[in-house]
């Protein structure tokens, strides 16, 4: 299917793909600062916000949505930026289609993922939806986030429950979770029951990566992310202490250096001359 996708910038294209629950909108966080020197390309991929389909499908479905897309754009070559879900989407398309990736940056993701979370709780739920409603009338309260916030699934998807993680949250966050639809969640829980594990191919990507990750994410632990880098045959990694999975939102200002930094180490081997006379 085509998918809805925000371009931003000009320059060496990076495709940013994100989550579940997600959307466009919530990689913000990234684009925002990217699209200063490169051109984003940010989709809604299949079933989630404006790529919303009433059909079943297969997680993998999504590997050709997103070759269409390139090809649309006539993009014969890119990096790609994946966050959680995304990330996973990101090492698919570097296993299949290696001579159109230049370069993956993953972020809190894993070619094994791995879990910690806890049995989630009726509490839990009630303080997540509480603190979801209240967050979006008044984005960031402090009393939100001391009253509702810690005591919600938030916890374990922040370590630093900054004001701005919550503005986030409100902002991109909870409408994310709303166009997430039902066809997404089931294509995820099949993915999941298969055990998704492609650690044994890794050493075929020859793209230099980098792996960023939260010390405290139990969605997908940082140990995954780690053992995932170790696996690569070209890869950077960073490891960020009293972080979790929402760990952009987190800390963007370190998130966005460390990627510019990296990106500026990586010109020779990622073709990028061309984009810094921009």
């Amino acid at each position: 299917m085509r998918l809805y996708c925000e371009i931003r910038g000009v320059g060496f294209p990076i495709l940013c793909l994100h989550g579940h629950p997600g959307s466009a909108q919530a990689m913000a966080v990234f684009t925002e600062s990217l699209s200063d020197r490169y051109q984003t390309l940010t989709p809604d991929l299949r079933g989630y916000g404006r790529s919303r389909t009433p059909l079943d499908f297969e997680l993998q479905d999504s590997l050709n949505d997103l070759v269409e897309l390139l090809d649309t754009q006539n993009i014969e070559r890119c990096l790609v930026l994946g966050w959680s879900l995304g990330g996973i989407l990101a090492i698919e398309l570097a296993l299949r289609h290696p001579d159109r990736i230049a370069g993956l940056i993953l972020v809190a993701t894993a070619a094994r993922p791995v879990g910690s979370h806890p049995p989630v709780t009726w509490p839990d739920l009630i303080n997540t939806g509480l603190a979801s409603l209240i967050n979006l009338a008044i984005p960031g309260h402090p009393w939100v986030i001391q009253t509702l916030g810690k005591r919600s699934l938030y916890r374990y998807l922040l370590q630093q429950h900054s004001s701005g993680a919550y503005h986030r949250l409100a902002k991109e966050g909870f409408w994310a979770y709303l166009g997430t639809s039902k066809q997404a969640n089931r294509a995820l829980n099949r993915a999941l029951a298969q055990r998704y594990n492609r650690l044994p191919n890794l050493g075929a990507i020859a793209a230099p990566s980098l792996v960023l990750c939260g010390a405290q994410d139990r969605h997908i632990t940082a140990q995954a992310s780690l053992e995932t880098a170790a696996h690569l045959p070209q890869a950077d990694s960073r490891c960020y202490p009293d972080t979790a999975h929402l760990l952009p939102w987190e800390i963007p200002d370190q998130l966005l250096q460390d990627i510019h930094q990296w990106l500026e180490q990586q010109t020779d081997a990622l073709g990028l001359k061309d984009s810094w006379a921009g």
